[in-house]
């Protein structure tokens, strides 16, 4: 199984940016597809997850109204569409996938990252 994320870059605070991640070698739709950061110096930090038929998500309270997750079961792709970026939005962004049920914190399968960077 691979995730390959794409889309990180520099951005200028208050800007968006989208993030994408491809998912290969499974069954794309059986999968909880989450979002990770780490930022420099900090631990991972869960973002959101979406569930494999698009009816629930869940954000954490930092990010929660100005990201949100998408996916798209006929390309094998999970979108993390950031608004309003601020300097602490910069890290590594990470996605991630699970086949356990909703709720699940634990994650099978991970991509190898995308930096994003806000400049202010």
């Amino acid at each position: 199984v691979q995730l390959i994320e794409s889309g990180g870059g520099l951005v200028q605070a208050g800007g968006s940016l989208r993030l994408s991640c491809t998912v290969s070698g499974t069954t794309f739709s059986t999968l909880l597809m989450a979002w990770f950061r780490t930022a420099p110096g900090k631990e991972r930090e869960f973002l959101g997850v979406i569930s494999w038929n698009y009816d629930r998500t869940n954000y954490a309270d930092p990010v929660k109204g100005r990201f949100a997750i998408a996916r798209d079961n006929a390309k094998n792709i999970s979108y993390l569409q950031m608004d309003r970026l601020s300097s602490e939005d910069t890290a590594v962004y990470y996605c991630a996938a699970s086949t356990r049920g909703w709720g699940t914190t634990i994650y099978n399968y991970w991509g190898q990252g995308t930096q994003v960077t806000v400049s202010s």
